[in-house]
């Protein structure tokens, strides 16, 4: 078990930017940035010997700031929050008290906000190894969420081949908090199209959208659509290929309960990516709008070149009573553990 910290040499209000390396005994080897708590690099063993990179990133910490790359915004494997995915209008009530957030994508408040956990210096605690603990300190007002909000995002790597995520966050006022992480997977040795990778997802229902994909309340069975993932299924067998996935799966779980999120497989490569959760749903992705130059090696991601398995808890719970509570009041303490879990075959 290795553990490295790198200087990058790039500035962001004003603190350097450092990546951690994180290494175990098969030689699987991940990077993070204290940059948006993001995940750059996830290198591990296929079936054919070959060392491969299987998440989407860039290899120079600057493009991640490029006005380029923010004009059309696809959060590579960053930390989401304070809020995941969509709050309708931008707008939520606690105890009384509406609070209006920042608003974009159509009116409603996206990821977080105009900037979010996503964009923001983290600072690295001190941590045993092999892992690494960042910390953020969201003040009251940011984004015009209420509240100090203290979270830390802990990545630890085993030598079962598991990356660990876990979360907590912490707040001086009520509210609204519901994190995930935002990387793009791609299984494939040369990467391209995701539509022939094998997905299973233990979900019978998935949350209806509006038309700007804005959860409404309402479940949906997936038996008979195009989004039942319960048996092993090429991702692209039954999509609409202009649309793809964007979808919020209702996982069949115990609330809380550490289980099986996901199951992807990819034969060229043998890797099976499995993602466990203690987190009530995961939205399945498949990167419609990606649209990014010069990634690693140069490459340029397209639509369809990655998949995205976030979980979280129901988006835009914070204005659905019968959904899971995103509430988070002084005293309290937010937890979430996700597991990316790395095999061949």
């Amino acid at each position: 078990m290795e553990t490295k910290l790198i200087k990058t040499g790039k500035y962001i209000d004003g603190q350097e930017v450092l990546a951690v390396e994180l290494t175990n005994i098969h030689g699987t080897y991940v990077k993070i940035y204290n940059y948006g708590a993001i995940l750059n690099k996830f290198v591990v063993v296929n079936k054919n010997g070959e060392r491969q990179d299987i998440v989407l990133g860039f290899d120079d910490i600057d493009q991640y700031t490029s006005e380029d790359y923010l004009s059309n915004y696809p959060y590579l494997g960053a930390v989401i929050g304070r809020y995941a995915n969509r709050i309708k209008n931008g707008r939520f009530t606690i105890d009384g008290t509406t609070h209006q957030v920042s608003q974009a994508n159509g009116g409603d408040c996206l990821h977080g906000g105009v900037i979010g956990l996503d964009r923001r210096m983290w600072e690295i605690m001190p941590t045993i190894v092999p892992s690494v603990t960042l910390q953020y300190v969201s003040p009251d007002g940011e984004e015009n969420f209420p509240g100090t909000l203290t979270v830390q995002l802990t990545f630890k790597l085993t030598d079962d081949n598991e990356l660990i995520l876990d979360y907590t966050a912490t707040t001086d006022a009520p509210t609204a908090v519901n994190l995930t992480h935002h990387s793009y997977f791609n299984l494939a040795p040369k990467g391209g199209s995701i539509a022939n990778h094998i997905h299973r997802m233990p979900a019978s229902n998935y949350l209806e959208q509006d038309d700007n994909y804005v959860v409404t309340g309402k479940l949906i069975p997936v038996e008979g659509t195009k989004h039942d993932f319960l048996g092993d299924k090429a991702i692209g067998r039954d999509w609409d290929p202009e649309e793809g996935y964007d979808q919020t799966y209702v996982l069949d779980k115990e609330y809380g309960e550490l289980t099986l999120a996901s199951e992807t497989y990819e034969e060229e490569s043998g890797l099976t990516l499995s993602v466990y959760t203690t987190e009530p749903v995961a939205h399945f992705y498949t990167a419609k709008y990606l649209d990014v130059k010069n990634g690693k090696g140069g490459a340029d991601y397209h639509p369809y070149s990655a998949f995205c398995v976030e979980t979280q808890h129901h988006p835009n719970a914070i204005n659905i009573p019968a959904f899971p509570n995103t509430v988070l009041r002084p005293g309290e303490r937010y937890t979430q553990t996700t597991i990316y879990k790395i095999e061949h075959n």
